[in-house]
């Protein structure tokens, strides 16, 4: 079964028999009981406030009787009430309705205490960072067919257009609008929404290809080494710090190097990461040789059992030349130590960016081989279309996703789980 059968399932028509048995095992021909029901569930308000009527009477007649029986003994003792009920008369509607409301308010305070809070599943993590970017492709594409009645070749036009506007990219919006031309003429398509489906399921089959994701993270049976590329702003080094907690909550050895070394910020920011998640972090004093950091580092990994070393690096896109020198010499010196790393070099993108985050993907996969993208802050964009862009014109997976700011919000990349945030509903 493919990727977009999995996902929405195949949509049949159903039978005319089929239709019919079931509305008449569905037939309800039983009495229309709710006008009593809800009178009943109106009762227990009437009932609470007759009730306080009728012990505040009953308390009043005991009162009265005692006074009456402790007129004849000889000494009269006044019986003082520390706390008086009030009387029938007394007892207004304004008061009866706080004293609910009151009684009301307690017990949801009680119950919200005890109801414990629902941790978020891995799938309601992508529908809601995948929020903007599905309502905004889904909207332009409603509009869209909502715009045209017939197929031709305007229809093409437009909808290559927009495809492009929802950043999936001009070589994907190019490729997909021909094979929906294809299409329209093998199917003999004259209505928009006989292509609807087609358009979604083209989406879903460009992103799977052969069924080749290769999204998993190659983490090794002893030190596993990852190397973090990318610009400045990208969320590279935040990103670090919360892979830094999630492995250590799973029970990992993690430690971290500060190579972006020629900004103070960087190196900062990365230590106050290890402060608050109880990670070492090894650094160097300012403008030191990054590679120099990262040898210490990979020293230290190797002498001390650590099991994920996770090293930052600077992001100076601006001059390829020096980057490229420097990442091939911190590459050269991971190898030194343990020939066979990095295990995974990742490039952080801000998914907010779009297209240029595309432009940054291909700049970096011509300096330093990529094997993975760790997406980031695509909870606040539109543009998560992005993906598919990377996926058809780089090829590089994604395997990482960032799906807001909390120190959880950070996991391991599913191609159907992404899928399904993006496209659901719009079937």
């Amino acid at each position: 079964m493919g990727l977009f059968d999995r996902l929405f399932g195949k949509k049949e028509e159903p039978k005319i028999e089929e239709v019919v048995k079931e509305a008449l095992e569905n037939l309800d021909l039983s009495e229309d009981v709710e006008p009593a029901l809800t009178e009943a569930e109106e009762l227990p308000h009437e009932e609470a406030e007759v009730e306080i009527v009728e012990q505040a009477l009953l308390q009043e007649e005991e009162i009265q009787d005692t006074v009456e029986e402790n007129k004849d003994s000889e000494p009269v003792v006044e019986v003082q009430q520390v706390e008086e009920f009030p009387n029938s008369e007394e007892v207004s509607e304004e008061e009866n309705t706080e004293l609910l409301e009151t009684v009301e308010e307690n017990s949801s305070e009680v119950l919200e205490a005890e109801t414990p809070q629902v941790e978020e599943t891995v799938q309601e993590k992508y529908d809601r960072s995948l929020k903007k970017t599905r309502t905004g492709f889904g909207a332009r594409l409603n509009t869209f067919f909502a715009n045209f009645r017939s197929v031709d070749e305007e229809f093409f036009e437009e909808l290559e257009e927009l495809l492009i506007m929802s950043d999936v990219g001009v070589q994907v919006a190019s490729n997909l609008t021909e094979e929906l031309r294809y299409e329209a003429k093998l199917e003999n398509a004259k209505k928009p929404d006989a292509l609807r489906r087609v358009i979604i399921e083209k989406l879903v089959e460009l992103y799977e290809k052969d069924g080749n994701y290769d999204e998993r993270i190659h983490f090794q049976e002893g030190l596993t080494v990852m190397l973090f590329v990318g610009v400045n702003g990208v969320g590279k080094t935040t990103s670090i710090g919360k892979l830094a907690h999630r492995y250590k909550q799973a029970g990992k050895k993690v430690m971290l190097v500060a190579a972006d070394t020629f900004r103070a910020g960087a190196v900062a920011q990365l230590a106050e990461w290890g402060r608050r998640v109880d990670v070492p972090v090894v650094t160097g004093p300012e403008k030191a040789d990054p590679a120099s950091v990262v040898f210490d580092g990979m020293e230290r990994a190797v002498a001390e059992g650590i099991d994920i070393l996770m090293i930052d690096t600077a992001g100076r896109l601006q001059n390829k030349d020096n980057l490229m020198a420097e990442l091939e010499k911190i590459g050269r010196i991971i190898k030194r130590v343990v020939p066979e790393a990095p295990h995974e070099t990742f490039l952080a993108l801000d998914a907010s960016t779009g297209q240029n985050a595309l432009v940054q993907a291909k700049e970096f996969s011509k300096i330093t081989p990529l094997t993975g993208i760790v997406l980031t802050k695509i909870d606040g964009t539109a543009r998560g279309g992005v993906v598919l862009a990377i996926r058809e014109e780089l090829n590089i997976p994604v395997k990482l996703i960032g799906f807001g700011e909390k120190i959880n919000d950070i996991g391991e990349f599913n191609s159907e789980n992404f899928m399904k945030g993006l496209l659901e509903g719009l079937i």
